[in-house]
Order: structure tokens, then sequence, then C-alpha cells
């Protein structure tokens, strides 16, 4: 085959490779994303690969500084809410109450106590009843003007010493008011030394010691709540079909085999629907279930695998 035809085919070959390349992709599927959805049904919309998680999980701080001189609970254990779990050396703060206490006391009688005021008001009347005898002397000659003046500037005096004891007593009233004031916040400080639970709750982990020395915000335990848990699942955007108060039905995996779970049925309604959506236009929703005691321990515990259905309405 002659030089030149060879060069004419390659060059032939070359100018018809990028159609060739572009004909056989367009013939290969596009890229395919599956994302968890919702699946809607006749009975309702079912959402599975929901998760249990805890409903309030806290940290439960120190809210003074001071020596650990009681600790109430042990890792396991289920406290009430209001149940003491800690207290905090409060001697010297009880002390100070004390103090307060006697300041207020003191306060108290100051601001009672109207004798200034009853012995100004008696001064004055005297003090008004002699200028008013001068300035009748005046009249008929039988004083000087600058007497008659001077007993009028008394009686004027005595009546300002009536407005300054009215001054005083309610000055005493204010500083009774700060010490009662200052009383209170003693009494707070004893009351944060006695660290209390917020909730019915299970000791998860316990960080503090015996005699330890704490600080305010150092963490003693970790309380979780167990009697009420939460639901949460991710569904697709349906248009408002999943809402805020629909009922819904909820089962969890709480035990048994893969081939066999053991399925609990409970009856809730949603509680929350996130307005945010996530990248793959899902948004977060979540309904609260009363878990069962079963023991000492609880049916229902976080990270258990769960399926809501929104019912119908």
């Amino acid at each position: 085959m002659p030089s030149s035809l060879r060069l004419t085919i390659a060059t032939a070959a070359l100018l018809l490779a990028p159609q060739i390349s572009f004909a056989q992709d367009e013939t290969l599927p596009a890229p395919t994303i599956t994302l968890p959805s919702a699946d809607v049904a006749a009975g309702g919309i079912t959402v599975e690969r929901c998760v249990v998680k805890f409903l309030n999980k806290t940290k439960l701080p120190s809210e003074s500084a001071g020596k650990l001189i009681k600790l109430e609970v042990e890792e396991g254990m289920a406290v009430q809410a209001g149940q003491i779990i800690a207290v905090i050396d409060a001697r010297q703060a009880e002390l100070t109450m004390q103090q307060k206490t006697a300041e207020e006391k003191v306060a108290k009688l100051n601001a009672e106590n109207d004798i200034n005021k009853r012995d100004a008001v008696e001064t004055e009347k005297i003090a008004r009843a002699q200028a008013n005898s001068f300035e009748e002397l005046y009249q008929r000659s039988a004083a000087g003007y600058w007497e008659m003046r001077k007993m009028q500037a008394e009686a004027d005096r005595a009546k300002l010493r009536i407005e300054l004891a009215d001054i005083n007593a309610k000055v005493a009233g204010a500083e009774h008011s700060i010490t009662q004031y200052a009383t209170q916040l003693v009494e707070l400080e004893i009351e944060m030394r006695t660290l209390r639970a917020d909730f019915p709750a299970y000791v998860e982990n316990r960080y503090a010691q015996l005699g330890e020395w704490v600080q305010p915000g150092s963490p003693i335990c970790e309380l979780v709540q167990m009697d009420v848990v939460r639901v949460e699942g991710y569904a697709r955007d349906l248009n408002g079909l999943i809402r805020r108060g629909m009922p819904v039905k909820v089962e969890i995996t709480v035990g048994g085999s893969i081939e066999q779970p053991q399925i609990e049925p409970f009856d809730a309604v949603i509680d929350y629907v996130s307005l945010e959506r996530n990248i793959n236009g899902e948004h977060r929703f979540w309904v609260k279930i009363k878990n069962k005691p079963v023991g000492n321990d609880w049916l229902v515990k976080p990270g258990m695998q769960a399926t809501i259905t929104v019912l119908p309405q």
C-alpha cells in the first residue's frame, strides 16, 4: 500500500475517534445514587432504619467549689427526680448564713424604729406654737422682729426634721431589703451545695470521688433518662405528609436474631420535624415513647433499630 494512502487512512481514523467515543459514552447508563426514603403505602408512610436515642443525657455539674462530703450514687443506680446525688461541704456557708441572719434582724429593728419620727413631730408642734406666740407678741410690739423670725426658723427646721426622719425610715427599709437579699443569696449557696437529679435517670458514669475537691462546672456523674426515650429517623420531603402531631406506630427490635427478631410495638405521635434538609434531601424527625421497665433494667435502649409508620389521617 502506498505510503500516501496509509497516511490518509490514519488521518481519517484520528478524526473519527472522538465521535466514536462520544457515541459510546451516550450508550452508557448515567450514574445513580440510591437514597433512603419513606415508603408510601395504603397503611401509611413507613420509615425504616430509625434509631433509639436518649431524650436527656446530662453530665451533672458541681455548682460550687468545695470538698465532696457525700456521694450517694454508684454507676448503674436508678435515681428519681429531686433525689440527692452529692453534697459539697457547706460549713462556711452555714456560718455566713448565721451572720447574715443577725444582720437582717438588726436592719429590721432599724426599719421598724419610728422614735425619731415621733420625736420630730412633737418637736415641730412645740416649735410652731412658740413661733405663733412670738408672732402675736411682735404684733403687739412686745417682741422684736428678729426674735419672731428666729422662732419661725426654728419651727421650719423642726418640720424639716420630720422629712429627714421619713427619709431615714425609707433608707432603713432599703437596708433591710438588702440584708434580706444577702440572706437569700447565702441560702441559695447552701442549696447549690446539695446536688439533685433533675429528672428520673440512670447513672451511666460517675466521675467524682468522695472527699475530692470540686470546682464549679466539675462533672459529678452522667445521668441518662430511660423512662422516656426518643426514636429518630430521616424521611424525604413528602409534601408535608409527615407533620408534627401526627399519630405513628413505632416497632423496635429489642432482641432475637436476624432471622427471628423480637419486635416491640409502641403508639406515639410525631414530636418534631426539622425544617432543614440534609444532602440527601431528607428531613430529620423524632417521636417520644414511654419505655417499659424489665426488672432492674429497661426494655428499650439507645442504639436499637426501629421502624416508624406514620398512620393515615
